[in-house]
């Protein structure tokens, strides 16, 4: 009699090899199964999704058309944005650099024995220091008051074409009694702060120069087209003002500092150094007082814009009608596979 095998492994290698191929197919079996079945439940998916979508045809049409309608009347109540703009290039400087380069290499030496510190190096370039100006709040706090403009910055709403008029919120501020209305909470108060004003009206300018050309673009943007280069025209003459006053007052300094320090020069070079200073600085003044457009000279100059920049009102209602017609097909599938 023939005895059981009672462990598989004492089985003869011919058999193992055997049971080992046998249990490979019908792994493989197992595999093209699955993956034949997996893409006959994909296809039976995507023609299910095609009936459900079918079925809520109607529910997908009237919902994108409502919300077709809704980008309509959204986009139409969005008041008109201009933009006006200008080109501008930083002004040639004439003045100081050059002279005094040349005489810090020629008295450099004797200057620096008695003390004295001509300069000569690379200076801050004046346009990019008026760029940086424009930006910051201080000049912005100062622009708005300058020139009142609180109200029409913070309280209108829209611009009057009719009768060329700002449209003032009545919910901010009360034309007829002058004062501020609005509803905020503490810490703000119903007159809005220079810290809003500024954030504002930082948000109404843009400001970029070309690297290669250094020409400057400012773009200001408002309800109102004549406001708007109105601004933009108050802000160049504002800038270029600025800078000649702070190069006005540093010349005068300057002017006065060497006027004294030579009453106390003994060394006739030294005093030839003082007297050169002196005229450079004088050029310096003469310069702040003749020019115009100080430091950045304006090449195009901000033009009244007649068609709007913004809103962009077909594509308002272009992406709310896709936004309906995505949003309806997420109800359709879902109410279908919930009822399934």
């Amino acid at each position: 009699m023939s005895k059981s095998v009672d462990n598989p492994h004492e089985l003869p290698n011919d058999v193992n090899t055997q049971l080992l191929q046998q249990q490979l197919l019908q792994q493989q079996l197992l595999l093209q199964n699955s993956q034949n079945s997996f893409n006959e439940d994909d296809e039976i998916d995507l023609a299910e999704l095609w009936r459900a979508i079918w079925a809520g045809k109607f529910t997908i049409i009237i919902i994108s058309m409502l919300f077709a309608v809704a980008s309509v009347f959204f986009a139409l109540s969005q008041p008109n944005i201009y933009k006006a703009s200008a080109i501008l290039a930083p002004a040639s400087d004439d003045s100081g650099a050059g002279g005094l380069g040349a005489l810090a290499g020629q008295f450099g030496g004797l200057a620096s024995m008695a003390g004295i510190s001509l300069g000569g190096g690379g200076g801050v370039d004046k346009t990019a220091l008026a760029l940086e100006i424009l930006k910051s709040r201080s000049f912005i706090e100062s622009f708005i008051a300058k020139h009142d403009l609180l109200v029409p910055l913070m309280a209108s709403k829209k611009w009057d074409m009719e009768s060329d008029t700002l449209v003032l919120n009545d919910e901010i501020f009360n034309k007829e009694t002058g004062l501020w209305v609005r509803e905020v909470k503490a810490p703000k108060k119903p007159e809005p702060s220079s810290w809003e004003a500024f954030q504002e009206f930082t948000d109404l300018v843009t400001i970029s120069q070309d690297k290669a050309t250094s020409m400057v673009t400012l773009e200001l943007e408002f309800f109102s087209p004549v406001i708007a280069q109105q601004w933009l025209t108050w802000l160049i003459q504002d800038i270029n003002e600025f800078m000649r006053e702070q190069d006005n007052i540093e010349a005068q300094a300057s002017i006065d500092y060497l006027t004294e320090q030579l009453a106390n020069i003994k060394l006739a070079t030294m005093e030839t150094v003082f007297y050169q200073l002196i005229e450079e600085q004088t050029k310096n003044m003469m310069l702040t007082m003749v020019k115009k457009e100080y430091v950045l000279k304006t090449i195009d100059p901000p033009q009244v814009p007649d068609t709007k920049d913004k809103p962009k009102r077909a594509l308002i209602v272009v992406l709310g009608t896709m936004l309906g017609g995505i949003l309806s097909i997420l109800i359709v599938l879902v109410r279908y596979f919930t009822k399934k």
